[in-house]
C-alpha cells in the first residue's frame, strides 16, 4: 500500500483551503447582494469590479486545491458561519453601511486565511508551499479590496448620519493605500489583465513544479519513512495529472498538434503509470528504490520538456485565450473527480 502524505498536518491545510474557498464563494454572493441596495455609481462599479476580481481569485483557489492535492470539506463550524452570514446579508436587520462593515470584516477573515495557510505551508514542506504560491494573489487583491472597502464605509457612514455627502477626498487617501500595497506585492496573474483564469499551460506548468519538487525532497531524503512518503505523493499527483490530462487535454489539442505527437504523449504517460506501480512493490530502504526514482524522474523530465515546449507551442497558436482558459477549468474539474475516486478526500473535522 502506497503511504501518502496526507498526515494531519496537510489535512488541516486542506480544510483551510476549503474553508477558504466557501468563504470566498460567500464575498461574491455578498458583492453581488450589495449592487442591489442602491448604490451610488461611483460605488457601484467598485463593487462589480471587486466581483471580476473575486470571480478570477475564486479560479485561482480552486486550481491551488487541485494542485495541493487533496481535496476537503469546509470546517462545520465555517459552514455555519457562512449560513448565518448569508441570512443577515440578505435580511434587512443591517443597514446598507452595516453590511459593508460585515463585508469588509469577511475580507479581512478570508485574507488572514490566506496568510496562515501560506505561512504554515513554509513548516510543512517544499511541494506543499510550491502548490499553494498563487494564493499570494488572492491575499494581494483581498487586501486591496479591505482599503477600498474602508473609503466606501467613510461614504456609507457620513451619509447614514448626516444624509450628506461626505469629502469625496477619501478615495485619494484609499488609492494611496492600495498603490502602496501593490508597491509590495503584484499580482501577476490578476491584475491589470483580463485574464479570468490561468490558463491550461499556466495549470499544468503548476502541476510540473510540485513534481519535481517532490522528486528532489525524495532524492535527498535518507529516511525510509520520508522516502515513502514522498513517493506516495509522486503516485497521487502522477495519477491524477495524467488521468486528467488524458481525459480532457490530449483529446482536444489532437487535432493541431498532430494523431502522432498526441499518441507519444498518451504511450510515455502509460509506461509512467507501469513504472510507478513497479516502484510501489519495492522496499524504500533498498538502493533499487532510489534509483527506480530516478529512472521515473527521467522519463518524467523528457515527457514535461516536449508538453513545455512543442505542445504549449502549439495551444498557443490555436487556442484563444478565453478557450485556453476554459481548457484549464475543465481539466482542473477532471482532476478534482479523479484526486476523489484516488481517495485524497479529507474529513472537514480536522
Amino acid at each position: 500500500m502506497v503511504t501518502t502524505l496526507d498526515d494531519t498536518k496537510r489535512n488541516a491545510i486542506a480544510v483551510k483551503l476549503a474553508s477558504l474557498k466557501a468563504l470566498q464563494q460567500l464575498v461574491i454572493e455578498n458583492e453581488q447582494s450589495l449592487l442591489t441596495q442602491g448604490l451610488d455609481a461611483e460605488i457601484a462599479d467598485r463593487i462589480r469590479n471587486f466581483i471580476k476580481d473575486d470571480e478570477k481569485n475564486l479560479g485561482i483557489l480552486e486550481t491551488v486545491i487541485g494542485q495541493y492535492g487533496i481535496q476537503a470539506e469546509p470546517k462545520q463550524n465555517v459552514t455555519q458561519f457562512i449560513e448565518k452570514a448569508r441570512e443577515l446579508f440578505k435580511g434587512s436587520e443591517l443597514s446598507l453601511y452595516e453590511k459593508v462593515s460585515q463585508h469588509e470584516l469577511l475580507k479581512h477573515q478570508v485574507v488572514m486565511s490566506g496568510l496562515i495557510v501560506h505561512k504554515a505551508a513554509q513548516k510543512v514542506g517544499a511541494d506543499v508551499l510550491l502548490a499553494i504560491g498563487p494564493l499570494n494573489t488572492i491575499n494581494f487583491e483581498n487586501r486591496a479590496h479591505q482599503e477600498q472597502l474602508k473609503g466606501v464605509l467613510e461614504v456609507l457612514g457620513v451619509r447614514e448620519l448626516t444624509g450628506q455627502d461626505a469629502d469625496q477626498g477619501i478615495w485619494a487617501r484609499v488609492q494611496d493605500a492600495v498603490a502602496a500595497v501593490s508597491g509590495v506585492v503584484g499580482s501577476a496573474v490578476t491584475q491589470n489583465s483580463d485574464k479570468k483564469d490561468l490558463n491550461i499551460q499556466d495549470v499544468i506548468r503548476l502541476d510540473h513544479n510540485k513534481v519535481n519538487t517532490l522528486f528532489t525532497e525524495l532524492l535527498q531524503s535518507n529516511d525510509p519513512q520520508k522516502i515513502q512518503e514522498y513517493f506516495g505523493q509522486i503516485y497521487k499527483d502522477l495519477s491524477a495529472h495524467a488521468e486528467a490530462e488524458e481525459e480532457v487535454v490530449y483529446p482536444r489539442v489532437r487535432p493541431f498538434y498532430g494523431q502522432d505527437n498526441t499518441q507519444e504523449l498518451f504511450d510515455e504517460q502509460a509506461e509512467m503509470k507501469q513504472v510507478l506501480d513497479q516502484i510501489k512493490g519495492i522496499s524504500p530502504s533498498s538502493s533499487e528504490f532510489k534509483d527506480r526514482v530516478r529512472q521515473l524522474m527521467e522519463a518524467v523530465g523528457d515527457h514535461i520538456r516536449q508538453e513545455e515546449s512543442t505542445m504549449f507551442a502549439a495551444i498557443r497558436n490555436n487556442l484563444s485565450s478565453d478557450e485556453s482558459e476554459q481548457l484549464a477549468t475543465e481539466f482542473k474539474a477532471a482532476k478534482t473527480k479523479i484526486q476523489e475516486k484516488l481517495g485524497v478526500v479529507s474529513e472537514s473535522n480536522v
